[in-house]
């Protein structure tokens, strides 16, 4: 290659590049001109541009696409923490929400052997109350389980446990809707919890209150049957009757010559509302005996409603004018008025008897007798079994009498005792007898 030939371009002088090229006899020459060298050395350096830009551009998107990496790398970690924090967080709630849920249904089955056991209560009670509406008691049934206002007034009062059902199967679908809602997840209120705990506590209370009536009104109902009770002894005691302890119910122990035996055994524990059943059983008992014993004695009156025209004790005869013991009452009565017994018992005279011109005489047992004078007729007849009020002969003037009226007489072991007492006991008696 030779340089030579200078050419001169306004004013300037450049000189240009020759290159000869010889292959075999070939040669052949070129001028390179200097505007060729710029463009030649134009390309070569942008080429050079471009590869540096390249490299330096793969090199930086190598750190680019690492940090990029990296950064999904550590968002992935964290989405994955977050959901393992949210699993965990579930399956607590889960948990929580299973223990709630066997804790209400625990508290409903609670609940419905309350219930149960407050039905049965009161099928036992409906006997007992009958047997004290039957002994005159004032037996007015308490509350009962079906009936009562506390349970059955609105929906959150459970009527009968319905608000527990309802709650339980809230809970269902709150466990199932938890189930399928994982990342989107809102943690449950502890309302569900809370209102079992109120609707426990409000049953519970109304079921305690029901339990709580019952006991109340059978302890009254023993309490007004012991009074009773004891009022009628003390009537009777007062009136000269004893009343014998195996009748009236108040020893309880078996007689000495009984023969009795076996091994011990304690008694078997038992209930408040059991012991006050028990409680109230013996005091219908006492009062029931106390009772019919007293309507054995002649406690009525003969006739009702009639005034009394002679009084028991001393007076003047009205036949000889001087003093005579009149062993009983005189009635006012009118021919063919009605006799009436004044207490149960058993027939044994029936007819004429001197002086009483015809009579009746009852037997009330315990020694006490009544007797019923100058009647005019007959309604009975010996060996009959007699009431208090039944109506046993129509009143007259026969025997010896001066005139239409009844003579009743109360006898105690063959001894005549004033009727008096024992009508003013029975006015007594109407009170606690009924």
């Amino acid at each position: 290659m030779t340089s030579g030939g200078q050419s001169q371009v306004f004013g300037k002088r450049k000189e240009n590049v020759f290159l000869i090229l010889a292959c075999g006899e070939k040669v052949r020459h070129m001028t390179v001109r200097p505007w060729m060298t710029a463009a030649g050395v134009s390309i070569f350096g942008l080429f050079t541009i471009i590869y540096l830009t390249a490299t330096a551009y793969l090199v930086i998107r190598d750190d680019l696409i690492g940090a990029s990496m990296a950064r999904q790398a550590r968002m992935q970690h964290e989405y994955e923490d977050r959901i393992s924090a949210l699993r965990a967080q579930v399956d607590r709630i889960t948990s929580r929400q299973l223990l709630d849920q066997q804790v209400v249904e625990d508290k409903v089955e609670k609940l419905l052997e309350q219930q149960m056991a407050l039905t049965n209560r009161q099928g036992m009670l409906g006997s007992v109350l009958e047997r004290a509406e039957n002994s005159g008691l004032e037996a007015a049934s308490p509350v009962s389980v079906e009936a009562s206002d506390s349970l059955t007034q609105d929906h959150s009062d459970a009527g009968s446990l319905d608000a527990f059902k309802t709650l339980l199967g809230e809970q269902h679908a709150e466990l199932g809707g938890m189930k399928t809602r994982a990342l989107a997840f809102a943690a449950p209120e502890r309302g569900m919890a809370d209102r079992a705990d109120k609707l426990f506590s409000k049953v519970t209370h109304s079921l305690k209150s029901i339990e709580m009536e019952q006991l109340t009104h059978i302890q009254n109902l023993t309490v007004d049957a012991s009074e009773r009770t004891e009022n009628i002894r003390r009537i009777l005691t007062n009136t000269g009757v004893n009343i014998p302890e195996k009748m009236a119910g108040l020893d309880m122990a078996e007689p000495s010559d009984t023969a009795m035996g076996g091994p011990y055994v304690a008694p078997e524990t038992s209930s408040e509302f059991e012991a006050s059943i028990a409680d109230l059983d013996m005091a219908l008992d006492k009062f029931e005996h106390v009772k019919k014993f007293a309507l054995m004695l002649p406690f009525a009156n003969p006739a009702p409603g009639k005034q009394i025209t002679s009084l028991f004790g001393n007076r003047l005869d009205p036949f000889f004018g001087r003093l005579a013991m009149h062993a009983g009452v005189d009635f006012r009565q009118k021919t063919g008025s009605e006799v009436a017994a004044t207490g149960a018992g058993v027939v044994i005279a029936a007819g004429p008897a001197g002086g009483y011109g015809i009579m009746v005489e009852i037997d009330h047992g315990n020694g006490i007798t009544t007797r019923y004078g100058h009647l005019s007729r007959i309604l009975v007849k010996n060996g009959d079994k007699v009431i208090a009020g039944e109506t046993i002969a129509l009143s007259g003037s026969t025997g010896r009498s001066t005139g239409p009226h009844l003579h009743y007489e109360v006898r105690r072991n063959g001894r005549a005792i004033d009727p008096v007492r024992f009508l003013n006991a029975g006015l007594k008696l109407d009170t606690y007898i009924e």
